[in-house]
């Protein structure tokens, strides 16, 4: 009765979080709404940005705003010529450059979005920061965030469905069963999902670069620096939550015609 009971809500929790995502076209599981997820994100950012260094009134500072503000651009235009202009009605855009040798940005859920100064050199240029931002903001545009945190639910669900289904063995069988069932999501399941989740918002990022007037080949080229610099560092492709290097390049080179056409279909003109 137990087991059927776990299967049920499984299934049930599945079928009702299923929402698809204008961007992708595809269905996306979230138990977590953007009227929760944005204010507890929108607070996290301001803690965070109250404990660490924002860097303000600089060349480098100008230009993450720069940068920022025509990625933000981008994706309104890409959603009214998808007829989704309200998609970003709750997002709250802000960028910020923060005192930090790690290479490393990100955006948090609705639009906040931070940049360590440490990653500007492999940046370089705008187009070498659009590429990043692009990235980043594709990750929020996508709800990457609730879906991993939505997978993460599922996944300790499954653990007690694992656990009732084997209560009646010993506490040895429950043990490898229970590890079996971790090895086998951690790297067949959630893995994969996050190496998904950054091919999706390299799509994502490359088109809206392109809209905003950036050249998508510059992506290419940034993550050759990328990868000369963290050279012999990087695990395994499929140990990592990331896509390798190489993967990442190829992948890139086989999107930037898409991501040129869609930016001329939306009225982006190159020259």
């Amino acid at each position: 009765m137990k087991k059927h009971l776990i299967v049920g809500v499984f299934a049930l929790g599945i079928l009702s979080s299923c929402a698809t995502n204008p961007l992708t076209g595809k269905k996306n599981l979230n138990f977590v709404p953007n009227s929760e997820l944005f204010p507890t994100s929108f607070q996290q950012y301001g803690t965070f940005l109250s404990e660490n260094k924002v860097i303000t009134g600089t060349a480098d500072a100008k230009k993450v705003e720069t940068v920022g503000l025509r990625i933000k651009a981008a994706a309104e235009k890409y959603l009214i010529y998808l007829d989704q202009s309200q998609y970003l009605k709750d997002y709250r855009w802000e960028y910020k450059l923060i005192d930090n040798k790690d290479v490393n940005a990100w955006c948090m859920p609705g639009g906040k979005i931070v940049v360590y100064t440490g990653i500007l050199p492999i940046t370089k240029d705008d187009a070498g920061l659009a590429t990043v931002m692009g990235h980043e903001v594709s990750h929020a545009l996508a709800n990457h965030g609730a879906q991993r945190m939505s997978a993460a639910q599922l996944q300790q669900l499954g653990a007690v469905g694992v656990a009732v289904a084997t209560g009646g063995k010993s506490a040895e069988n429950q043990q490898i069963w229970q590890q079996a069932y971790g090895v086998t999501t951690q790297y067949g399941g959630m893995l994969p999902f996050s190496r998904g989740h950054e091919t999706e918002a390299d799509k994502i990022g490359l088109t809206l670069m392109a809209i905003a007037g950036y050249n998508p080949e510059e992506s290419v080229v940034f993550w050759q620096r990328m990868s000369a610099q963290s050279a012999g560092q990087a695990p395994p492709e499929f140990m990592s939550t990331h896509p390798s290097d190489a993967t990442r390049i190829a992948n890139l080179k086989a999107l930037i015609p898409e991501a040129k056409a869609t930016a001329v279909k939306v009225g982006i003109i190159y020259r």
